[in-house]
Formats: structure tokens, sequence, C-alpha cells
């Protein structure tokens, strides 16, 4: 029988659920127990997956091809259980879907309304294929009060109503802030979200206080009392050291024991030791790198925020610190003036995806400085582009290459994908195909080549699978020529057709790759790429 956890907010936005139902979810799963964890986004959009990174961060994507939230890329590296597409849903796709049975006469010339229709839908996606689970934690998105969120919340009201009353648990994040000028916390925003919640049918069972002074007592009995739960049940979340140090914190904080409290359950202690030498690795490193992330949407972290984690993961790997610069590539776009000084002092160059023309020369010029000053380097999906175009022109004698994601060009070394094999048979796109959800997406198949540098960082592999989000790809017709200029197609899919991987074997490290790796790193399980792109900046920082 699953037992569901529902993860609300309230006061702000930005407290960290996603990051409280993954680190949650860890220590459930330490106990012995199997777990799942799923999103609900209440805006209008589909999925993420045309939204503008400023807007919404990352865009992550599953094996299975889902383009989803940032917060399931939490989910996977604190427990390492693969997402779904089933594992995130918005409003957007359930209006859609309710709109197409009601086009089909699937209502039986009912009137469709929010309820019991909308909620019905949301309750099924809660419920589906949790048979096997011992946990499903539930996070909705926004805050309580938020319109657009209404009918998820009481959604989740009629779900408590409908399972057995030990069946259910809602954990509230609320905010305690501290007041400078008074010296105090106040509760009363808490007390205020709180009294929202009931107001909608729903009463907390545990409270997560976000705070940056720690709880006393007496305050913690004061929300108590005015938010009608247990003291026990008021669990102080200070900010952390590391998001890797969470599960810990809460750990001590007691808040996987009151879960189950909750639920009536005893289990054994959690195993807390690999999460203390994932926290050991990362504030006691014995050196440091510094890397140049050079993109596009540098102005919000969240943009890459996968990115950020791996390259964490290849530093605890190696256990050294890994300083990201993050790098405008426009800074570029007018010539190589401001390239010396901005990238001479990098260990490591790093040029990730993206999408569309703005930066695309700075890049290229990213690429050029990797390679002359044998500076490792590695491209990810446009940075592999990138990287091939940097190729084409400067050591393959191609000047006019380009790609046709940028407008009309003579050589196009990047073309946009018109058809390609995927588990699900033959797929076609055209230049005028819908922008959501048409791109090459999810896990697909790679081979090496047995005597490649990418083989031997995937352990001597000859065959890997990695996740895909993009539209062009490299032009096969060039593979030749390309080579020719050093450039070695180490990586093809199955068919021998797709450009996956290229290497410089003249290189240091050289990568690039048109998947993203990122996706898979785990603080347990660092992605080789990504471990070996770091060992090769310590190797650079002890050359300098």
């Amino acid at each position: 029988m699953a037992r569901f956890i529902f993860i609300t907010g309230g006061v702000v936005s930005s407290l960290g659920k996603g990051l409280m139902a993954a680190s949650l979810a860890a220590l459930l799963q330490a106990r012995g127990f199997k777990v799942r964890i799923r999103k609900f986004d209440p805006y209008l959009n589909v999925d993420p997956g045309t939204m503008s990174p400023y807007q919404h961060g990352e865009v992550y994507v599953t094996d299975d091809g889902a383009e989803t939230d940032l917060d399931l890329g939490h989910y996977e590296r604190f427990t390492g259980v693969s997402a779904r597409q089933a594992d995130n849903i918005t409003s957007g796709r359930i209006y859609r879907d309710i709109i197409a049975k009601e086009r089909r006469g699937d209502y039986l010339g009912a009137t469709v309304q929010v309820i019991p229709h909308v909620t019905d839908a949301i309750k099924e996606f809660a419920r589906a294929d949790t048979d096997d689970l011992d946990f499903v934690l539930c996070e909705i998105g926004g805050t309580v009060g938020d319109i657009e969120g209404l009918p998820f919340i009481e959604a989740l009201r009629q779900l408590h109503n409908e399972l057995d009353r030990d069946q259910t648990c809602f954990v509230h994040v609320t905010l305690v802030p501290y007041i400078a000028a008074a010296g105090e916390l106040k509760t009363k925003p808490t007390q205020h979200s709180v009294r929202e919640l009931t107001g909608l049918g729903i009463q907390p069972d545990i409270l997560l206080c976000r705070c940056e002074k720690p709880l006393p007592n007496n305050e913690r009995a004061k929300i108590a009392q005015f938010c009608n739960v247990r003291k026990e049940a008021v669990i102080p979340a200070l900010d952390a050291s590391s998001i890797y140090a969470v599960p810990l914190q809460y750990h001590a904080e007691g808040l996987d024991q009151e879960v189950l409290h909750h639920f009536g359950l005893t289990a054994a202690l959690p195993d807390m030791h690999g999460w203390e030498d994932i926290v050991d690795r990362f504030q006691n490193p014995e050196g440091e790198v510094t890397i140049g992330v050079v993109g596009k949407y540098v102005g919000l972290p969240d943009a890459y925020k996968s990115l950020n984690e791996a390259l964490v993961h290849g530093g605890m790997a190696n256990r050294v610190k890994v300083n990201i610069k993050w790098i405008d590539a426009e800074l570029f776009e007018a010539g190589d003036g401001d390239i010396v000084s901005n990238l001479e002092p990098m260990h490591g160059i790093l040029v990730p995806g993206g999408f569309g023309v703005r930066g695309s020369e700075g890049k290229i010029a990213s690429v050029r400085f990797a390679r002359e000053r044998k500076v490792p380097f590695l491209g990810i999906c446009l940075g592999m582009q990138m990287a091939c175009v940097e190729g084409a022109r400067n050591t393959a004698g191609i000047t006019g290459a380009g790609s046709t994601e940028f407008g009309e060009t003579s050589e196009p070394v990047v073309g946009i994908i018109t058809e390609w094999m995927s588990p699900e048979g033959l797929q076609k796109r055209g230049a005028d195909t819908d922008m959501g959800g048409t791109m090459r997406l999810g896990a697909y198949e790679a081979k090496l080549a047995g005597n490649s540098h990418v083989s031997a960082i995937y352990g001597g592999a000859t065959s890997i699978s990695e996740r895909h989000r993009h539209r062009y790809e490299v032009n096969g017709a060039y593979r030749d020529a390309l080579e020719k200029g050093g450039l070695v197609f180490s990586g093809m899919s199955p068919d021998g057709l797709l450009p996956e991987i290229v290497e410089r074997p003249d290189h240091p490290w050289f990568v690039g790759v048109q998947f993203h790796p990122e996706l898979k790193s785990r603080p347990f399980d660092p992605h080789p790429l990504f471990a070996g792109f770091i060992a090769a900046a310590l190797d650079q920082s002890r050359l300098v």
C-alpha cells in the first residue's frame, strides 16, 4: 500500500520544496523504503520545453523523453530513481487532455468543470502506477493561495478523504523570517500561511520552517500551538553549506522520524555514511580548479542547474573544489580582445547547450582558444556543434562553415535533423514543426570507437546510453573533411548516421558530445565525462 506525502509551500516561492522532497525521499530510502517523487506544476504550459530558461530554469529531460521541471533533477540526484514522463504534470497537460476528450464526446454531453473533471485527472495522476511503492511524495508547485494552484489543493483534499486516514501526510514548507531591526524571528507569516491552507480544507501535519537563524524552543511551541500541530512536527530548516548537507540536517532535526511517527511506522535508523562522505568531499577538498562555462544564459544559475551539479560531482570524484566562472559568450562576439583575459586563467573550458544565434560566435572563439592553447575542453550539445564548426573553419579549410540554425549558410556543417530512428520507430520532423516536444528527446544509444579517448573515459565501453534534447545535428557529410582536420568522430548512432561524440587525439583533453551527460550525473555516481574533465583540469592547474 503506497502512502502519500503531499508537499506544499507558503508565504513566498523559492523556499526549497523540491530540495526538501528530494531530501525526505532520500532519508526514507535510506531506511529501506521504496520511494518515488512527483511534481505538480500549476502553470498552463504543457511542459517547460518552450519556456525561456530565464522564466523557469533548465528543462530536465528524462530517459523516456519528457521535458520536465528542474526539480526532477534533484529527485534523481538524491534518490538515484530515474524520473519518467508520469512524474511531472502541468495544468496545461491536464486541460489539453480534458478538452481533447470533450471534443471526442467522451463526457457524453456532460458539462466539463474543474470539479470533478480537473480534480479527478489530478488524483488519477497522483495514484497512477504506485502499487509497488511504499511512499509517493507529491510536490505542489507555487505557493498556497495562487489562483492557478487551487484545483491541485482541492484534488489533494479530496484524495485525503478518499484514502485511508493513515495513508496521507501533509508537509507544509513555510518561512520564518528574521527581522534584523527587531532582532527576532517572526512566526506570523507561517501562521497566516497555515490559516490559508486550512481555509482550503487541508490541515498540515508537519511544518518545515525555513529560517536563517536557529528556531528557539519557545518559537517552535508557539508555531505548534497556533498552527495545530505537535511541537515535534515543527521542523527548523536552516540554510546549509551545500545542498548535499540537507538530508543530514533534516535527519538531525527529526524530519524522517516525524513522518514515520505520523504513519505509525517503525524502521531502522538510516545509514548516513554515504551522505557524510559526500559532504566531507565537498567541504574538505585537497585542491581546486577553475572552469570557465561560456554560455548565453549565465545570468541565471538555474538555467544550468544540472550542469553546475555535474561539475560539483566531478570535483567530488577528484576530491577538489570546482570554482565555476560563468562567462557570457557575447563578450567574445566582437573579436578575440577579451578572450585571453577571461579564459587564460581557466583550467578547463566548457561550452554548454543552448538555442539560437546569440553568442554563437563567442562560443566558437572559445573552442578555438581551448584547442590552440591545449586547455581541457568539453562541449555539450550546441557546444559540440560549435566545436565542429570551429574545426571546419580553422583546421579543415571550410571557411564558410556554419549552422542552418543561425540562418542560410553555404557550408551547413550543422543542420536541422529531419528524420531519425527512436525506440518508437522512425521519427520525422520539418522546419515548420511545432516547437514543443518535437526535438530528439530522451535516451539514445551511441556506439564508441574501441581505441578512442572517450571509450577509455567510459571504462572501455563500446556502447552507451545518454539523454538528448536538440533539433539540429552535425552533418555527417562533412565527417571526412573534419577528420582530416584532426577532429575524430569517436561516437555514432547505432545506424552510423548521426554523430554523437567528437574528440581531438592531438589534444590533452578535447571532447564534444551531442547529448547532455549532466542529466545522468549523481553525487554517489559522478558522470565519467565530468570526472575525467575535472581530472584533466587538475592536471592543467599543475602546469600553470
